[in-house]
This record gives C-alpha cells, structure tokens and sequence, in this order.
C-alpha cells in the first residue's frame, strides 16, 4: 500500500493546482490523508458508497470516488470546492492515485524480488519467470553494494541512497535488515572496478565523509547474470566482515582487495586456537610490550627493510637487530627471514580474528 505520506504531498499538490480540497479515505471511513479539517464522521457514507455499484456519488458539495487496483477498491477519495469542474477535477486526481498505486506496488514487488533473490529464497525457474514477469534484464552486468549506517541508525539512510541513485531506473536499493541497506546495481559495458571505488566514495562523502564514520561501504564482484547477484552480496557481506577486522581504518572495502585476510575468515575455531598455540607457544601478542609491537608493526611496513625501520624509527641499526633477535629467541621466529615473517604475519591476523570472533559472542 502507497504510503499516507506520499498520498499526503501528492494532495496537497492537486489542491494548489485545483485550489480544490482532498481527502482520501480507507474503506472504513477512516482518514488517511486530507488537505482540510475533517469534522465529520464519514464511515457510514463511505461504507455505503464502497458496497454500491456507482463510481462516484455526490453529496452535497462533496464528491466521492472509488480508486481502484485491479477492479478491485482499495480507497476512497473525496473532493470539496466551489468550482464547475470539480467531477472532472476528482476524475483526474482518482486517475493519478492509481497510477501511484501501481507505480508502489511495482516497487513493492520488485524490493521483494530483490530481497529474495539475495537471500537465496528463490528457486531457479522462479528466478527467471519473475524477471520476467517484472521486466528486468536477465543477462545485464551487475555488482552488489552493502552500505552499513552507525549504531544510531539513521532513518533517512534509506531514502538518501534511493535519491543519489533515482536516475537509474535499473538500480536496486533496499534493506535486508536494519542496519545494512543494499545496492544492487546495474553497470554500463565500459564500467570497471576502479568506476565502483568511485560509486563507494561517493556514498560515504554523501554520508559526511570519512572522517564523519556514519558509514562503511563493501562491494563483490561483477556478476553477468540474475541469479548470479546472490553471490556478489555475499561477497560484499564477507567484505564488510573482513574489513572490520583487518581494515579497521578503511571505509571501502572490496571484495577482490581482501586478501589473506578471506582465507583467515574462513578457517574454523579449533584450527585457528591451535595455530596460535604452535606459533606462540601459549603467548599472544598482547603479551609482547609496545617497543616491540611498534617495531614488528613497522618492520612489515617497510617490507622487512631493517635500514628503512631503523630510520623511521629513529634507532641505530644495531638496536632494531637487537631487538629482532630477543624477539626470535622469544618465539623461534627470525622476521628477517621471509617465510619466519609471513607465519608471524599471518599468526598476527589469526590473533585478530579470534579477538573479533570472541567479541561477537559476548
């Protein structure tokens, strides 16, 4: 059903137009929305009217008439005024709120469409029919947006989207739950990964901007068919997820971008626990003192580069060595040795993941 809201301004711009009155009413008198002080009760009127075979009735200077969907009467709208053309003036106001009507409850069904098709609830044949049936491109490019608001959800975040992408028809914006709003959206032949970076950037300065944080944005990938679409948002979902955990001071995170932090992810529980036992020896890293966290963090900034650490660091060469070696005699790890360094790393991001997995279940 078309919102009050809508129906509310699409009255009010009949009336300074018509400079006649509107009220539009449920099928039980009951008001939904008017452009005058309503001091009557109208539900036997409107009862009586609903259960006749006219389509409209005049009382009075009141004229009624049935708007219809589908032969079928879903409201009633009543016109008030002085002027001789106020038959023709309801006419075309019942015309134009049908037309709404159809117009939201193609909306309707295709945000449904959409939901459903993310959330792999459709069979394959249905996938195919209702496309059909909704006039949507099967074989057309496509990729998913996942757009999470703050903890205080912004009520306008919805609608903000749904303006920002309202020349394009063929986009999708909807929300799966109450914090992530979706877009599911239709590229051109020629728009690449590098155009959706900058589709992203633009939906987080929309919001405010980075330094704002109101927003993260995850993207899939290009996907070349409708059924196909399910894949791309579960990918942006794994993004987002990823990107809290590894790319905290990212807000745009990509799918493609992820790296190892995506098999890392994926890895269970107990295999991750045991990982860590071996590497550390029952330590964690949050047993290590800041002088040594800041310089392991460093010594991977610059790629293992001990003469690039030292500088940045503002250490003699001699004293990022000395620390390097008490941290291998700590965990038998020699940073200085690439495979030693790329199972450190990765028991880093291990670490981190577990943290973030504890957390999700207090």
């Amino acid at each position: 059903m078309i919102s009050s809201q809508i129906l509310q301004t699409t009255l009010e711009g009949m009336k300074n137009i018509t400079r006649a009155d509107f009220c539009v009413l449920d099928l039980e008198g009951k008001v939904f929305a008017t452009t005058f002080p309503i001091t009557s009760d109208y539900s036997e009127t409107v009862k009586s009217f609903v259960l006749s075979q006219a389509d409209s009735q005049s009382m009075q200077d009141e004229l009624f008439f049935k708007v219809s969907d589908d032969e079928q009467t879903e409201l009633v709208l009543m016109v008030k005024g002085n002027s001789d053309d106020l038959y023709m003036i309801g006419k075309m106001a019942t015309f134009q709120i049908q037309n709404l009507m159809v117009a939201y409850k193609e909306r309707f069904d295709k945000d449904n469409f959409i939901k459903n098709l993310l959330l792999d609830n459709l069979l394959l044949v249905d996938i195919y029919s209702k496309t059909k049936k909704l006039h949507i491109d099967v074989e057309a490019r496509r990729i998913v947006f996942i757009v999470e608001t703050d903890h205080d959800k912004d009520p306008n975040a919805l609608e903000l989207l749904r303006t920002m992408f309202a020349q394009k028809q063929s986009d999708f914006i909807t929300a799966v739950d109450e914090k992530n709003i979706i877009i599911v959206r239709e590229l051109k032949v020629n728009e690449t990964y590098s155009d959706m970076k900058k589709v992203a950037k633009i939906v987080v300065d929309n919001f405010g901007g980075e330094e704002a944080g109101r927003v993260h944005v995850a993207y899939g990938t290009i996907v070349n068919d409708i059924k196909e679409v399910s894949k791309s948002y579960k990918e942006a979902k794994m993004a987002l997820d990823v990107g809290k955990i590894f790319f905290e001071d990212k807000y745009i995170v990509a799918f493609s971008n992820l790296g190892i932090g995506r098999l890392i992810f994926q890895l269970p529980t107990p295999l991750c626990k045991m990982f860590i036992k071996e590497v550390f020896d029952g330590k964690t890293p949050d047993d290590f003192d800041e002088e040594t966290l800041i310089t392991i963090n460093k010594f991977f900034e610059n790629n293992l580069n001990v003469s690039e650490t030292s500088r940045q660091l503002y250490i003699h060469r001699n004293t990022l060595v000395y620390r390097l070696d008490k941290l291998q005699k700590g965990t038998g790890l020699d940073l200085r040795i690439f495979e030693d360094a790329i199972t450190f790393k990765i028991a880093l991001m291990v670490v981190k993941y577990m943290k973030y997995i504890e957390n999700m279940e207090y």
